[in-house]
């Protein structure tokens, strides 16, 4: 019986009739290394049931999606919202007495309004003369329904693009309300008359949004604080109107076209809308934000995270007392100017720390628009507001770098499994056509983008046919990209959140050794049927030889270092990398990848020879590349990864040299030698006499011309 290295052989002396036929023959003839191996893949069984996955998912990564995690979170958070809104609802019709009454007053003036809404719908037909007439209406209906709006402007998954559009003008239009009143509930709060708690405090609030306002005001003791006091009657205000919505939620959704279930997203929203009145657990996000993120100290041309210091003793469920800290609104471009302040630096910062939110740490801000991120003096960024945090699993965070990924490889098929496997799409769609739409939508050239606003754009006019939802995770994120891209491009408009974003990506998969991040990064430089991207592969070593040839020139300059530190690569992980992707391409499921990589090595080696030797024997040096222009690319390709491998190395020669030592000592590695060898060998027994007759025509024609 014919082992691994002989079908290795016959597979590679085929090299020339295309990859195509390579894939067939490997399908059906090809076993991994080992006696006991398991049997290869059936991918084209006509007998395969059709699932809610692609039957046809034969990836050499193995693996298929599974929303069963999707599921279970989506129903611990409506259990959660649940119980909140219960609490609350009880809370308020015990301890009013005039509760029914309250409910009843609320309830005619929102049915008044949205009957006037009503008649609006049957006057106009025209899109955006109703999505402004929506916005009003939430506008008149209070400070819940304004959040609600602000929130729903960023799920165009929800409405249509003409009313996100609208909603995305709501600003925070509430009066604020008078400083008696601020004064009384800071008072009640704290038990204390306000002079014996301040030295002094602003006449006037400096600051009024939906949900509270802020004063500025010093302490005895000579420090300068913000104090944040909530908007009396929050609490059973928005429970009243969350409880009230269920009654004209319909009617608003047909009002405005919305797409999805109105209502699972307001109560997705209204569960942070809880989190937001609660002062107390701002302070404990903010703290909890500042150990994670905040570091540095500005100055000298560096920048630095900041985050406001929490004064408990000022602090209770409706008031917060925090660090005054100046800042310059990052949309001020003359005042940034005016200080000037690297613009190139703080984005650099900002992108970082955002990034680690996301996709390390998962405890991210949600809302880092351009009133909650400012420049400081020195050169920092400062956060402000922490009340609407979100807390991404582990699950959803790989999620969203293999979504990245996906998305890159314009692997249609592996993001449609993503969109299942992360409650994108419910159960039993079909995913094939799902694929089958984004494979349309990757071949328009007109829609690609690398802008964030613009991807997510795209992807949502794609999913539209196939009842598609944001999972409540995942809405946060988007929101805090949104807001992020939005602000960054205040100080540099051509910034792109994802393309920015992919350098830290690519060193979180080498950095990670856990086996989903591994997975990932196989994805990234592995095809699904085991072919390698070379490309990638050549861009990712560029940028590890990039590193290297300016880590000499950074040395003396700590600043510049400093700000793009974390773009680089560790080359212990990257050698950790190499090695495990050397494991897996050596193991039972690589080997597709072995015979794809024995035929790259054949051709390579074949243009190799032919064009450095042959054609300089008879022929003059300029006509080398122009006869076999593919080939002479090739060449100039494999000479450069090699000059940029050697020059990546160059950083941490003894890791390599270990490694290297290590995977040459591995039984498998010194049989896919041998079947390298032999490989070529094989090959070059029926190129030698077609080399021969090539190299006596070139003669015979090399004479001739000398004759003439």
């Amino acid at each position: 019986m014919a082992g691994p290295t002989s079908r290795l052989l016959l597979l590679s002396r085929c090299v020339d009739l295309g990859r195509h036929r390579h894939g067939l023959l490997l399908l059906r003839s090809l076993q991994p290394y080992g006696a006991n191996a398991d049997p290869s893949p059936r991918p084209f069984s006509a007998a395969s049931p059709v699932r809610s996955y692609s039957s046809a998912f034969t990836s050499v990564h193995g693996g298929r999606p599974s929303s069963e995690y999707a599921k279970i979170r989506k129903e611990s958070l409506e259990t959660q919202f649940g119980r909140i809104l219960g609490s609350s609802s009880r809370t308020l019709f015990a301890d009013r007495g005039f509760g029914p009454f309250l409910a009843l007053y609320r309830a005619a003036t929102i049915s008044f309004h949205v009957m006037k809404l009503t008649v609006w719908h049957l006057l106009l037909s025209d899109m955006h003369k109703r999505a402004e007439k929506f916005r009003e209406t939430l506008i008149r209906l209070g400070p819940f329904y304004i959040k609600l709006g602000q929130a729903l402007s960023t799920r165009p998954d929800i409405l249509p693009s003409a009313y996100c559009q609208e909603l995305s003008k709501l600003q925070d239009q509430i009066p604020p309300f008078p400083t008696r009143i601020a004064v009384r509930t800071i008072e009640s709060e704290l038990g204390c008359r306000i002079s014996d708690l301040f030295a002094d405090i602003s006449p006037e609030p400096v600051a009024a949004a939906s949900l509270g306002q802020v004063y500025k005001a010093h302490l005895h003791s000579g420090e300068l604080v913000a104090v944040k006091v909530q908007r009396p009657g929050m609490a059973p205000l928005l429970t009243l109107d969350a409880l009230l919505f269920n009654m004209i939620g319909g009617q608003l959704k047909r009002f405005a076209k919305a797409r999805k279930d109105l209502l699972v997203a307001v109560n997705e929203i209204v569960r942070h809308m809880f989190d937001e009145i609660d002062y107390v657990l701002e302070a404990k996000n903010a703290e909890r934000f500042a150990i994670l993120y905040s570091h540095g100290s500005g100055g000298e041309g560096r920048t630095s995270i900041k985050v406001p210091k929490v004064y408990w003793n000022y602090t209770r469920k409706s008031i917060l007392a925090l660090e005054w800290i100046d800042g310059i609104k990052l949309t001020d471009a003359e005042r940034i100017s005016k200080a000037n302040l690297n613009r190139k630096r703080m984005i650099d910062e900002g992108l970082y720390c955002s990034l680690r939110q996301l996709l390390e740490d998962g405890f991210f801000h949600a809302d880092p628009h351009p009133g909650n991120l400012v420049a400081t003096a020195d050169g920092s960024l400062a956060y402000f507001d922490f009340g609407m945090m979100g807390d991404i699993p582990r699950h959803y965070r790989v999620g969203l770098i293999q979504m990245l990924v996906h998305y890159v490889n314009r692997d249609s098929m592996g993001l449609a499994n993503d969109f299942h496997s992360l409650g994108f799409v419910p159960e039993g769609t079909d995913l094939h056509a799902v694929a089958s739409a984004l494979r349309v939508a990757f071949d328009d050239g007109r829609r690609q983008s690398n802008d964030f606003q613009g991807v997510m754009s795209h992807l949502y006019d794609v999913m539209y046919d196939f009842n598609f939802s944001l999972p409540p995770d995942y809405a946060l994120v988007i929101r805090a990209l949104g807001s992020l891209e939005g602000t960054a491009k205040a100080l540099d408009p051509d910034f792109k959140v994802i393309e920015s974003a992919y350098p830290f990506v690519i060193g979180r998969l080498l950095a990670d050794p856990s086996p989903d991040m591994r997975k990932i990064l196989r994805e990234l430089l592995i095809c699904d049927d085991g072919s390698i991207r070379w490309n990638r592969l050549e861009r990712l070593i560029a940028a590890i030889s990039q590193q290297a040839s300016e880590s000499s020139n950074k040395q003396g300059d700590e600043n510049t270092a400093s700000s793009s530190e974390w773009r680089s690569f560790d080359m212990h992980s990257v050698v950790a990398a190499t090695e495990d992707l050397f494991h897996f391409i050596l193991s039972r499921k690589g080997w597709r990848v072995r015979v794809f990589l024995i035929q790259d090595i054949v051709k390579a080696s074949d243009a190799f020879l032919q064009e450095a030797t042959f054609p300089f024997i008879f022929d003059e040096e300029e006509t080398t590349g122009e006869q076999h222009p593919e080939r002479s690319k090739m060449i100039r390709r494999l000479i450069n990864g090699v000059q940029s491998f050697r020059q990546a190395t160059s950083l941490a020669p003894n890791a390599w040299s270990s490694m290297l030592i290590r995977s040459v000592l591995r039984p498998e590695s010194q049989r896919f030698i041998l079947d390298v060898f032999l490989a070529l060998a094989n090959h070059s027994c029926y190129k030698v006499p077609e080399t021969c007759w090539i190299c006596m025509s070139r003669y015979l024609n090399y004479l001739d011309k000398q004759s003439r």
